[in-house]
């Protein structure tokens, strides 16, 4: 081969390599790229959530907040800081209930996932039941003393019982009204019974499991008043007559002016 073909061969050579070498640079640089655009999207797309975890959370906190306000509004406070508190210590509440609530079902559900047996599983349950039993009770007491140390007895009972859906005074008055022959005794364990179900359903999460606390002790204070000689059905029908003539006869003295 001659030097001339040997210098072009060469000149070839040292070409293709450069371009070799630049196509691993450009590989090298898309790639870097290539990563540079994922991390910036990565740290964009965490941001995004982040801020709409927050945007979230504030946006549950304003529904939790004039909730509270509603039930605050009853209490007839008129100092204007000693009102505000109140607002936040129930918001808080409300906000505190619902964390613990939430984290309990998705410790449920994560021990359902796992690969063990079903004794192990309601087991496992168990004890994240019991464990928000004791979190719910210690917020509990301190959601009461945070209470009590502003506002009075009735108020604080008002706040209780906006917090429950007023179940407690509504059901009271129904079985005082249906069964008028209630002795005070009669009444006064009726009236316990509801308050320990308004206790309770106060930490419960939602209305429908509120209300379920409540027909548990409805169904306690029916056993309770059947085994007290009341015909439950017998007492029913006659107070509903009582209440269909009672419309009937207001209906009847609005015609007539």
């Amino acid at each position: 081969m001659s030097i001339l073909r040997q210098k072009r061969n060469t000149s070839s050579y040292h070409k293709l390599e450069g371009t070799l070498d630049s196509r691993k640079i450009f590989i090298l640089l898309s790639r870097a790229a290539s990563l540079k655009y994922f991390v910036t999207s990565l740290l964009f797309l965490f941001s995004f959530v982040i801020l709409n975890a927050q945007q979230s959370e504030a946006d549950f906190k304003k529904i939790l907040r004039d909730r509270s306000v509603k039930i605050v509004n009853t209490l007839g406070i008129t100092d204007s800081g000693k009102y505000n508190k109140i607002v936040e210590i129930l918001t808080s509440q409300y906000f505190n209930l619902n964390k613990i609530h939430d984290k309990t079902k998705e410790s449920i559900a994560a021990i359902m996932l796992l690969q063990l047996s079903n004794e192990e599983k309601v087991s496992c349950t168990k004890k994240e039941e019991e464990k928000k039993a004791t979190q719910l009770s210690e917020l509990h007491k301190g959601f009461i003393t945070q209470l009590q140390a502003s506002l009075n007895d009735d108020q604080v009972d008002m706040i209780k019982d906006g917090m429950t859906y007023r179940v407690l005074p509504v059901t009271y008055t129904a079985y005082s009204e249906m069964i008028p022959s209630l002795t005070p005794e009669q009444k006064g364990k009726i009236l316990n019974w509801l308050k320990e179900a308004r206790e309770l359903a106060m930490d419960e999460g939602s209305s429908e499991d509120k209300h379920k606390v409540f027909g548990k002790f409805k169904g306690r204070i029916n056993n309770y008043l059947s085994a007290e000689g009341i015909d439950m059905k017998k007492e029913e029908k006659a107070w509903q007559q009582r209440l269909k003539e009672k419309k009937q006869k207001e209906s009847a003295q609005k015609n007539a002016q």
